[in-house]
């Protein structure tokens, strides 16, 4: 059984990985800060898979503190790197502080990566990589322009310092460009904890329909889009995860055709905000309250995926439908009302 390092494995994406890892036979370990996340998320993961999950409350760009995990875990197979800022307009705001930790953090790891011999090591990224493409549905070969926003920068550089790193090692990487991550595990035991006021569209969704918020704002509709409304590419966290555990699969069978190859994971259909709202309404039956506003520093107009890589060599297909998101994502937000441990914590201020 080979162990694997997810870190910031407290979140979102990072907590459904740790699920469907172990639900595919992995042995898991977890570093997390806990600065953005909530621990006790690891106890939804206990509840879903009977495996209790031990988790470094660490600062990746402590080198030391991180080096130490490492030497306590040396049979450590592969590594799935999550653990990041990720608030686009916090990041506009605050590029300093993402520069700062989205990058030392990912240098202290490859030290450790070098040191240790780690051989698998899967990165999370985004498709703010891309910039504002000339092309609205982008394909892993569609040359990046300047991102938009500091966290896209910080996405870009990771990337490059990566795929350098690579050749001067016998580390494998792949690089997953995520597009845009919703619902929550089918079990309403994990789901997306936004710290202080939600960044993303469906959480503001969730909370908005709920009560925790008296209303919505939708960034601009004067876009050239069909409603003027950002287009997106909405895909299910669950089809996320499952993808990663495809990713360290395809390294540990030597199925790479580069040292360093790069996925894009979304369902290869835009659908803009408003859209997403309506879906949520049927789903839900609630009625939300939302008015539109100016755009928003460091959105682009569109973007969805090309996936036909990650299906013909990954193996991977995406299965959750919008419905489905939306429907996961509000029965998350029920039961975080129902629970008070979790939900006391979702709503402290970003420092």
């Amino acid at each position: 059984m080979a162990k694997i390092l997810v870190t910031g494995g407290c979140g979102y994406i990072g907590s459904h990985t740790i699920v469907d890892l172990i639900e595919n036979g992995y042995e898991v370990i977890c570093v997390d800060n806990n600065s953005r996340s909530n621990p006790a998320v690891l106890e939804g993961v206990q509840k879903i898979t009977g495996k209790t999950v031990k988790n470094y409350k660490v600062d990746l760009c402590n080198f030391d503190d991180t080096f130490a995990i490492f030497q306590e875990n040396e049979d450590i197979s592969g590594i799935i790197h999550f653990a990041a800022y990720k608030a686009v307009g916090e990041s506009v705001e605050k590029p300093l502080l993402y520069f700062e930790n989205n990058l030392y953090s990912l240098i202290s790891l490859l030290k450790c990566v070098q040191e240790f011999s780690i051989p698998w090591f899967v990165f999370s990224s985004s498709c703010t990589v891309y910039g504002e493409p000339d092309q609205q549905m982008v394909t892993e070969e569609t040359p990046p322009k300047p991102a938009a926003s500091p966290y896209g920068y910080t996405k870009q550089m990771g990337e490059q310092i990566l795929g350098e790193f690579q050749k001067a090692s016998k580390t494998q990487a792949i690089l997953l460009r995520y597009f845009n991550p919703v619902g929550a595990h089918p079990s309403g035991l994990i789901g997306e904890l936004p710290i202080g006021k939600p960044q993303n569209l469906v959480p503001a969704i969730t909370q908005t329909a709920i009560g925790k918020l008296p209303k919505m704002m939708v960034f601009g509709d004067d876009y050239p889009t069909r409603d003027g409304s950002c287009v997106r590419d909405y895909i299910h966290v669950c089809d996320i995860a499952h993808a990663h555990t495809l990713a360290i699969k395809y390294l540990q069978k030597g199925h790479n055709a580069a040292g360093c190859e790069v996925f894009n994971l979304g369902t290869g259909n835009g659908v803009t905000v408003l859209e997403a709202i309506k879906a949520f309404e049927k789903v839900s039956g609630v009625k939300l309250n939302y008015e539109i506003g100016p755009r928003r520093p460091g959105d682009i107009m569109a973007i969805y995926a090309n996936n036909d890589k990650a299906k013909m060599r990954l193996g991977w297909n995406p299965e959750r439908t919008l419905e489905e998101m939306m429907s996961t994502a509000w029965n998350w937000e029920l039961k975080l009302k129902q629970d008070s441990s979790l939900h006391e914590n979702s709503n402290f201020q970003m420092n």
